[in-house]
């Protein structure tokens, strides 16, 4: 590889990790910063790679933008509307007496396609909590059971925003991204469940319940899910009162049939597109499909059903524009990251540094699906964000795994995988977790960093088997 191409990407790339542990700048600037570095050292003209930069960002958020903003929204109602908690309580009726921990992981799974994995356990820990303390179960097996579940599907299933805004990097078929998540997503359950009932006794002695805040308002869960200070935009809706966490949820209003619809729905559309035009390309069946199977339109379909469907009645209109006006606010940043993670792909390509790259490293002993998942586990340990994991090995992998021929869903899969491994102090999630639970120190390494790792290590062989499938 060229020296000067070599150095523009190891700049590019220390720029971008260099922002984001060691300033007040976050993953938009740096990997803007990342973009105009490379850019320069590999020799693009000042006009050419300001072009480049505006290209890239404009044709990433193009394809993915609306879809990221659609699918945050579809996620605060459920949450604001209490769906959340109804899912939760129609998957331990099913599960049975003795199965509450897989209850709890089957819930998270669920809730966590949509909705932020810091929001959704805030929402739902109460009912671990209680489940707990009814069954005579650890809290520690019934909290990590529930996070396992949040975390899976966080990390590898479309609408989520990391998943998501690596298809639009990738350039994959959402379609098969969703199927090929939702298998891995249903293999690792059985991983969260074991190492819940395995761990969970063990340190349940340590459980410091003078760490456990003492209540939770929905205002402060609202806060979780969108990053604002959890207001609503509605100036004549009183607050929520607050709940404490030990108390199991009220009522939620809402049937859980009425709370799934808004998430699989969309699912079943995209995936319908997918397989019709697969099977029956040029019929009507196709045509259709074709239209409500398209990412934004599935979610618009699901938006709508989740804003009629979900709220109680009587609940007005400017409260649940607010929710949707902080939904907005939450998908800004996560839109603008992913525009400047397309912004800095699109450098790396017309600057050549792609290219030859994707030369240097074709040659090596390894398979080219893992280098995604090699780059996002760098990525998470050295700033823990595991959507930023995601979005900057999305990055960083799209000109070499195309010029290899991988299939854009693995790529996209491998690099999801990746952003497991070792979730630290550095990851918000890990304190959300923890201090929800009562742990610190090492008991809460133990029970979160050894957690996300052993999905880490899970996940490897699952990608071998679905380099097999996709060839």
């Amino acid at each position: 590889m060229e020296v000067q191409l070599l150095a523009a990407l190891l700049l590019g790339v220390a720029v971008v990790v260099a922002v984001i542990l060691w300033t007040r700048l976050d993953a938009f600037v740096g990997l803007l910063a990342g973009a105009l570095v490379t850019g320069s050292v590999a020799g693009v003209a000042p006009a050419d790679l300001i072009e480049h930069i505006t290209t890239g960002f404009g044709g990433t958020l193009a394809g993915i933008g609306i879809v990221i903003a659609l699918g945050v929204m579809i996620g605060t109602v459920l949450e604001r509307s209490g769906g959340a908690d109804a899912l939760a309580k129609a998957f331990v009726r099913m599960a049975g007496k003795g199965r509450e921990d897989v209850a709890m992981t089957a819930t998270g799974a669920v809730v966590s396609v949509p909705v932020f994995c810091d929001s959704g356990f805030v929402i739902l820990h109460p009912l671990a909590r209680s489940l707990a303390r009814r069954y005579g179960r650890p809290l520690v097996t019934m909290s990590l059971a529930l996070a396992g579940g949040l975390a899976v599907t966080h990390h590898l299933v479309p609408p989520t925003p990391g998943p998501l805004a690596a298809v639009g990097l990738l350039g994959a078929d959402l379609g098969t991204t969703v199927l090929v998540g939702g298998v891995m997503a249903v293999v690792l359950i059985p991983v969260v469940v074991a190492y819940a009932r395995y761990m969970g006794p063990r340190l349940e002695a340590e459980v410091e319940h003078e760490l456990v805040p003492e209540a939770v308002s929905a205002g402060h869960t609202a806060g979780a899910a969108t990053g604002t200070d959890g207001t609503d935009g509605d100036a004549d809706s009183a607050p929520a009162p607050a709940r404490r966490i030990d108390q199991e949820p009220a009522d939620p209003g809402v049937s859980a049939l009425a709370a799934a619809l808004p998430l699989v729905l969309p699912l079943l559309l995209i995936v319908g597109n997918t397989v019709t035009a697969a099977v029956a390309e040029g019929t009507v069946l196709a045509d259709v499909f074709g239209f409500v199977g398209t990412p934004a339109i599935a979610l618009l379909i699901g938006l709508v059903i989740a804003v009629y469907a979900l709220p109680r009645r009587g609940t007005g209109r400017r409260e649940v524009v607010g929710w949707l006006t902080a939904a907005a606010a939450s998908a800004g940043m996560i839109v603008f990251i992913t525009g400047a993670g397309g912004a800095f792909g699109e450098v790396l390509r017309q600057s050549g540094v792609g290219d030859a790259l994707a030369d240097a490293v074709s040659g090596w002993p390894v398979p080219m699906f893992v280098l995604p998942f090699a780059i996002a586990t760098f990525v998470r340990l050295a700033q823990g964000s595991g959507t930023v994991a995601i979005i900057t090995a999305a990055t960083l992998s799209a000109p070499i795994v195309h010029s290899a021929g991988v299939d854009p869903a693995l790529a996209v899969a491998s690099a999801c995988a990746g952003s497991f491994v070792f979730s630290y102090v550095s990851d918000s999630y890990f304190w959300v977790v923890t201090r929800f639970t009562g742990l610190s120190g090492a008991a809460a390494m133990k029970m979160w960093s050894g957690m996300t790792t052993l999905l880490w290590v899970a996940s490897l062989p699952l990608l071998g088997v679905a380099a097999l499938v996709l060839g």
